[in-house]
């Protein structure tokens, strides 16, 4: 009969269980609420946060509440965004975030993930409004698009610790500029690259006739150099030669003079319709007249 008792407690007990004992699992955190107000922790005055693990709580009176803490992910839809100069884009972004101070959380959102995230919503879209404010069209869209992500990323991990939120990663997944605002974008991005295009033209045309210039006034050096040797070699080869005739010439004058006359009727008689005028007792024929070859 005792047993049969114990067993009854036991069973009653096990059906009653869910009333006085709650299970905190690994990824979760929970907080009792008791009339209204979270549970304080004598040793630390501050609410208790209820670790994994099996806890008891007073049934009827101690209300459980259990919070994933388990990174989650806000997807925006696409927002208008005017920029630094007056152009609107449309911008759709996703966030990465995490309870962080749960006790915060639960009492600035009353624990409701959508109530976290449009509070969430409203700070990412005024913190992109200002950073998106002190930027142009080209930047943030083809230029210093990771350091403006940085920024932002820091503004609202600082904005949304006031309600217990931790953001891990805020990220654009795109960047649109409506119909009215895209021709004029692209014309005017089209004329400032072909504007750096033509100052590189000029800058490439100004080198070109700066080394041609260079160019042009080594070659002139160069050839004026080479003249100047060339007639200098030759003034050179010129004075050896007259010295060598000099030379010869005072070893044996008549030799010298037969040998520059016969060197005058080889350079006189090139083709067989030479014609020279002459009188016959001419110097020219000398050597001739001396061997009787002249008559």
């Amino acid at each position: 009969m005792r047993s049969l008792n114990l067993k009854f407690i036991f069973i009653l007990l096990m059906l009653l269980s869910p009333f006085y004992l709650f299970i905190v699992y690994e990824t979760d955190r929970a907080l009792i609420e008791y009339l209204g107000k979270l549970e304080i922790d004598k040793k630390t005055a501050m609410p208790k946060v209820y670790t994994p693990g099996l806890h008891f709580k007073i049934p009827g009176v101690q209300i459980v509440r259990t919070f994933d803490l388990r990174f989650k992910v806000l997807d925006s839809q696409c927002y208008r965004i005017t920029t630094k100069e007056k152009k609107d884009v449309l911008v759709d972004f996703y966030v990465l975030w995490q309870i962080k101070d749960l006790p915060l959380y639960y009492t600035r959102t009353g624990g409701h993930r959508s109530k976290a995230e449009q509070l969430l919503k409203q700070k990412i879209i005024s913190d992109l409004k200002a950073e998106f404010g002190r930027h142009t069209v080209q930047e943030v869209v083809y230029g210093e698009r990771l350091e403006l992500m940085f920024k932002l990323r820091e503004e609202i991990e600082s904005n949304t610790r006031s309600i217990g939120i931790s953001v891990i990663d805020v990220r654009i997944k795109r960047i649109d500029l409506p119909d009215e605002v895209r021709d004029s974008v692209y014309n005017r991005m089209r004329a400032e690259r072909e504007r750096v295009a033509s100052e590189i033209r000029a800058t490439g045309r100004a080198e070109a006739l700066k080394l041609q210039a260079y160019a042009d006034k080594e070659k002139r050096i160069i050839l004026a150099d080479a003249f100047k040797d060339a007639k200098r070699i030759r003034g050179e080869g010129d004075s050896l030669v007259t010295k060598i005739y000099a030379d010869a010439y005072s070893l044996d004058p008549d030799f010298y003079d037969f040998y520059r006359t016969l060197d005058a009727y080889k350079n006189s008689f090139c083709s067989k319709t030479d014609l020279l005028v002459i009188t016959p007792d001419g110097d020219f024929f000398k050597y001739f007249k001396k061997n009787n070859i002249v008559q």
